[in-house]
C-alpha cells in the first residue's frame, strides 16, 4: 500500500506533518479527516515526513484575525446570503467579494471545512481567534434547530448593536481626551520654556517678588531640573500598579471601588448590564441553554467584581434558582434589569424582557454620556484657562510692582 506525505492543521491550530498509508490520495484525505485534521497538502512520498518551511511560520497565517468590524460585516453578509442560497454557495460568494487578503483567507478556511462535510461551527473552530466561543455556540444552536438563517440574523443585529455602543464610547472619550492632552502640553510648554525666560528678567531688581510669582518660578525650576525624575516616577507607579492588579485580591478591591464611584461606577455597571442582557436575550431566543450563555458571556468580562457576580449567578441557577433572584442577590445589577427579568420568567418571555431592559439601559447610557460630555468639555476649558491665567498673572504682578515703585 503506497505512502503519502501530508501537511495538516489540527483542531487547536497546530501544524501536523507526517505520512500515512492509503490506497489513494482520496483515501488518505478521508483517513486524515477522520483524525480531525484539516488537510493542507497530500502527495506521494517515501514514508519520511514532509520537509519544507513550517506553515505556522507564515506571517499571514500567524497573524490573521478578523477585527470586530470585519466579523460584523461577515455575519451580516452570511445572514443575508444564507436566506436565498445554500451555505457553501454563500461562503464562496463572500470569498469572492472580500477585498482584505487575511479576511479572505479566513473565510476560505471556513468554506473548505464546510466543503469537507464539517458543520459550520466546526469549520469556524479552525479560526477560533476570529470566531469567539460565544459566536460558535450560537451558530451550533442554529444548525441543531434548523434555524441557522434566523440565528445569523440575530447574531448580526447583536454585533451591530455592540459596535454602535463601542463607537459611541470612543466618540464620547475622543474629544475630551484630545482636549486634555493639548491643555497639559500647553501648560507644560509655558512652565518649561516661557516662564524661565520671562521671570529671569526680575532677578536683578533687588525686590522680593510676589508669592504667586515665586511659587510659579519654583514649580517651573522643578519641572526643568527634575522632569526625568517625574518621568521615572510615573513609570514606576505604572509598573507597580500593573503588578499589584495581577493579584486577584487587589484587583477585586480595585474593581469594586471603581463600581462604587458616583458617576463612572454607574456607567460601567449599566453598560455591562445592557451588554449582558442583550447577549442573553439573543441566546435565549436562539434556544441555547441559559447556563451555557452565562458561562460564555462571563468569559468576556474584564471587571473582576462583575465576573464574580456572573459566577454567583451561574452557581445559583445550577442549584435551581431563578435568574432574577440570582441577579438581585449579587447587588451589582440595576433594579430595572432584575425586575424585567423576573417579569419575563413569570410570563415565559425572558428573551423579550431582557431585550427591553437592554434597550432602556443603552438609552440611559446615551443620555448619560451626552450630558457628561456637555459638562466635561467646558470644565476642561475652564480649568485650562484658569491655569494659564495664573501663569500670566504671576508674570504681570512683578511688572505692576516695578511700575508702582518707579512711580513713587
Amino acid at each position: 500500500m503506497p505512502d503519502f506525505d501530508y501537511i495538516a492543521i489540527d483542531t487547536k491550530g497546530r501544524e501536523a506533518r507526517g505520512h500515512i498509508a492509503a490506497p489513494s490520495i482520496d483515501d488518505a484525505r478521508t483517513l486524515l479527516d477522520r483524525r480531525r485534521l484539516y488537510v493542507v497538502k497530500v502527495e506521494p512520498g517515501s514514508g519520511r515526513p514532509a520537509k519544507g518551511k513550517a506553515l505556522l511560520s507564515d506571517v499571514r497565517l500567524g497573524r490573521r484575525r478578523m477585527s470586530t468590524k470585519q466579523l460584523t460585516l461577515f455575519t451580516r453578509q452570511l445572514a443575508t446570503l444564507n436566506r436565498v442560497s445554500p451555505l457553501e454557495e454563500s461562503l464562496r460568494t463572500i470569498v469572492r467579494q472580500t477585498e482584505q487578503e487575511h479576511v479572505r483567507a479566513i473565510v476560505e478556511s471556513v468554506h473548505a471545512g464546510v466543503v469537507e462535510g464539517r458543520r459550520l461551527h466546526e469549520a469556524m473552530a479552525r479560526e477560533a481567534k476570529s470566531f469567539p466561543a460565544l459566536y460558535r455556540a450560537m451558530v451550533s444552536a442554529g444548525e441543531s434547530s434548523g434555524a441557522l438563517p434566523v440565528i445569523l440574523e440575530r447574531l448580526s443585529l447583536l454585533l451591530e448593536r455592540q459596535a454602535e455602543i463601542n463607537g459611541k464610547i470612543i466618540t464620547t472619550l475622543a474629544y475630551p481626551s484630545v482636549l486634555a492632552v493639548v491643555a497639559m502640553a500647553v501648560v507644560t510648554a509655558l512652565m518649561v520654556f516661557v516662564v524661565p525666560q520671562v521671570v529671569e528678567q526680575f532677578d536683578t531688581v533687588g525686590q522680593q517678588l510676589p508669592l504667586l510669582t515665586r511659587a510659579v518660578m519654583g514649580l517651573s525650576a522643578f519641572l526643568v531640573g527634575y522632569w526625568w525624575a517625574l518621568l521615572i516616577g510615573a513609570v514606576l507607579i505604572g509598573l507597580g500598579a500593573w503588578r499589584a492588579l495581577k493579584d486577584p485580591r487587589v484587583k477585586l478591591a480595585f474593581d469594586t471601588w471603581i463600581l462604587k464611584l458616583p458617576l463612572l461606577g454607574r456607567l460601567l455597571r449599566d453598560l455591562h448590564a445592557a451588554r449582558m442582557a442583550r447577549t442573553l436575550a439573543t441566546m435565549v431566543a436562539s434556544r441555547l441553554p441559559l447556563l451555557e450563555g452565562l458561562t460564555l458571556t462571563g468569559g468576556t468580562i474584564h471587571n473582576l467584581r462583575l465576573k464574580r457576580a456572573s459566577d454567583e449567578i451561574i452557581e445559583s441557577i445550577r442549584g435551581g434558582g431563578s435568574l432574577s433572584a440570582a441577579m438581585r442577590r449579587t447587588g451589582v445589577f440595576p433594579p430595572l434589569l432584575t425586575y424585567l427579568a423576573a417579569s419575563g420568567e413569570t410570563a415565559g418571555q425572558l428573551d423579550d424582557m431582557l431585550e427591553r431592559a437592554a434597550d432602556y439601559l443603552e438609552r440611559e447610557f446615551d443620555r448619560f454620556t451626552t450630558t457628561a460630555l456637555s459638562l466635561l468639555e467646558p470644565l476642561i476649558i475652564v480649568l485650562m484657562g484658569g491655569v494659564v491665567a495664573t501663569i500670566v498673572l504671576s508674570i504681570l504682578l512683578p511688572i505692576l510692582q516695578l511700575n508702582t515703585l518707579a512711580g513713587q
